[in-house]
């Protein structure tokens, strides 16, 4: 077989049938090429991402300067990735595409806790604390004493549920944002006991910005965008037999709750963060300075077929 034969076969009398190409046929031709070679899943993902860019491309009439534009900036994107920042993660939650990815494939009956965007600050295996601890292990903040009960569905307890809480101190960074830093911070793993209730001593949550020193800041400052996200606290909840929770704690009051960089805040999920002289704190303790509570119950969604078995 010639070079080159392979891509169009020749016509009755040898000739090439070579589709015509304009702005609007370029689309089909995309289409049938991955239609033809690509395994199904991916085939579906792809033809509809091409017809979509085809289409933003000519409802726009992006010119080839904004193209060349567009690509240098995903380019920036990339070079800023490393293993302590993804950049395409933050440029993903900024265009609230992140957060409907995890609003569709997060659907709860009603009742249960809802989920809201992982982050990009969560760390695997972080420290095992005991309940009632203090696990800000130095970060700094107001001293916050934050309590409450993990249930299913029917209101059941969750015994020995596992939760990963992690948040950024008070000038807004989360321990893996320091160099340096040899521990972790503001960041642990419990278990709640066999009545399914937690409680920990922690900081108080306030707002902070995304990191807007790359090229996602530049998009948002072109933009007239802030990068600030609303004070909350990360929460990760396991348990055998229900889905697992990805979810955060939004403090009310905050005056970023309807503008959140990252659209991550849910109604449900806004709690009241409760400031208290010093004194006496819930565990007993004598706080010297203000403190804050937090009280915030979980409902987790049975796994399909678990409803009613006995969990320990």
């Amino acid at each position: 077989m010639e070079q080159g034969t392979a891509l169009s076969p020749p016509g009755e009398h040898g000739e090439h049938h070579v589709q015509h190409v304009d702005e609007f046929s370029i689309t089909e031709l995309v289409n049938r090429q991955i239609a033809a070679t690509a395994p199904q899943r991916l085939a579906e993902i792809v033809a509809a991402l091409t017809r979509h860019l085809h289409d933003f491309a000519r409802e726009v009439r992006l010119s080839e300067s904004e193209l060349m534009a567009g690509i240098q900036f995903l380019t920036q994107v990339g070079q800023t990735c490393d293993d302590r920042r993804q950049e395409f993660i933050l440029l993903s939650d900024v265009l609230g595409l992140s957060m409907l990815v995890t609003a569709q494939n997060n659907r709860k009956p009603a009742g249960c806790t809802e989920a809201t965007v992982f982050g990009p600050f969560h760390v695997e295996d972080s420290p095992k604390h005991a309940l009632g601890d203090d696990i800000a292990n130095g970060a700094q903040g107001e001293p916050c004493f934050v309590r409450g009960a993990v249930k299913g569905l029917g209101g059941e307890p969750v015994a020995n549920a596992r939760l990963e809480v992690w948040q950024a101190d008070e000038d807004g960074f989360y321990d893996v944002q320091y160099a340096g830093l040899d521990q972790s911070r503001a960041r642990a793993t419990l278990q709640t006991g066999t009545d399914g209730v937690y409680h920990f001593r922690s900081i108080l949550a306030n707002s902070y910005p995304i990191p807007h020193d790359g090229p996602v800041g530049k998009l948002l400052a072109a933009l007239g965008r802030h990068p600030w996200r609303p004070a909350h606290l990360h929460f990760m909840i396991t348990a055998d037999g229900y889905e697992t929770l990805i979810t955060h704690v939004f403090r009310n009051g905050d005056r970023y709750l309807e503008s959140d960089a990252v659209f991550g805040v849910r109604e449900s999920l806004i709690a009241e963060w409760i400031r208290h002289p010093p004194g006496p704190g819930p565990d007993g303790s004598v706080v010297p300075v203000p403190f804050y509570t937090l009280d915030f119950d979980f409902v987790l969604n049975p796994l399909p077929g678990a409803a009613g078995k006995t969990r320990n």
